[in-house]
């Protein structure tokens, strides 16, 4: 059934053999002892895929959920450990990683010595339960359904140049001014270079932008205005530093910049009904660091949605 339920998540027989430690042979023939014991076919084997057939995805649910109870059963001994021990694999988007998450981590190795931490960096979204990760952070406006989501932090984006590069140009005042300056977008869509802002007793403001240099990476946008190429559109927490020693300023601090790259910064995990007390621990220290790091307010309300994610 383990077999089963892996080599349904994964849509593979060799990644869900890599992933348990068995050959691709074996775990074909698990599925299909399975198969012969229940008495249905359960997946569909073409050359490019594997399905899941009606009866195959009743029965994946019902194993799944077996699975599960039985990982509790094996997690019983941590569960109950006065002193949280083991690894934890954590995943994060990699500018969030280094410039919000790393610092704590340090920190938290240093007070608790018996758990170690393995940091998985990646900017696409990483399914825990599939990838076998403890705790994994999106940023996005809705956590998605089906695992629990502690809030860390509020995500905003800014803009910013360097004081040479401002000194150089037209003054920005407003952002319709921005029209005529070298403007760092994020590229993933179409309306990337759209611009939309808010200021209060305003209407709300678009303005469509250009600029030398494109990426989807915020901290290589933050590097092309560090090299005075123009004014950056980055979330807070990438600017941060850059800002407080004076080598980039804000730009229109008194808009607010709209869009889909707002929203909060979400610790999320599969739903269990005991939390294993190395993740316990290290969830209540992010949640305790991130609440007085200046970053921003944090919380600690799960909460479910649909999903609207955010790129770095």
């Amino acid at each position: 059934m383990v077999t089963f339920v892996r080599v349904a998540e994964l849509g593979s027989f060799s990644a869900a053999a890599d992933l348990l430690g068995i050959t691709p042979s074996a775990a074909s023939r698990q599925v299909k002892r399975l198969e012969q014991e229940i008495g249905v076919q359960l997946l569909q084997r073409t050359t490019r895929q594997l399905r899941l057939t009606e009866p195959g995805a009743e029965a994946f649910a019902r194993c799944r959920e077996l699975v599960t109870a039985a990982q509790g059963a094996m997690d019983i001994g941590a569960q109950f450990a006065r002193t949280p021990a083991g690894r934890v694999r954590l995943s994060a988007p990699k500018a969030f990683a280094r410039r919000v998450l790393h610092p704590h981590l340090l920190d938290f190795l240093r007070a608790y010595p018996e758990v170690d931490v393995q940091l998985i960096v990646a900017d696409r979204d990483i399914d825990p339960i599939r990838e076998g990760v403890d705790l994994v952070v999106r940023l996005t406006t809705a956590p998605p359904e089906g695992l629990v989501a502690r809030r860390l932090m509020a995500v905003e984006h800014l803009l910013c140049a360097t004081p040479a590069y401002l000194a150089r140009h037209a003054a920005i005042t407003h952002p319709h001014d921005l029209r005529a300056h070298s403007c760092l977008s994020l590229g993933e869509h179409a309306r990337d270079h759209h611009w939309r802002f808010r200021k209060e007793g305003e209407d709300e403001v678009e303005v469509v932008v250009d600029g030398r240099y494109v990426c989807n990476h915020s901290e290589m946008r933050l590097d092309g205005a560090l090299a005075d190429l123009g004014v950056a559109c980055v979330p807070a927490f990438t600017a941060r530093e850059a800002l407080d020693d004076g080598r980039v300023v804000r730009v229109l601090p008194d808009w607010t910049l709209q869009g889909t790259y707002q929203g909060h910064a979400w610790l999320m995990y599969p739903p269990s009904r005991y939390l294993p007390p190395k993740c316990r621990v290290l969830v209540e220290h992010l949640l305790g660091a991130l609440a007085g790091s200046g970053y921003s307010s944090a919380g600690a309300k799960g909460t479910r949605g649909a999903t609207a994610h955010m790129s770095s």
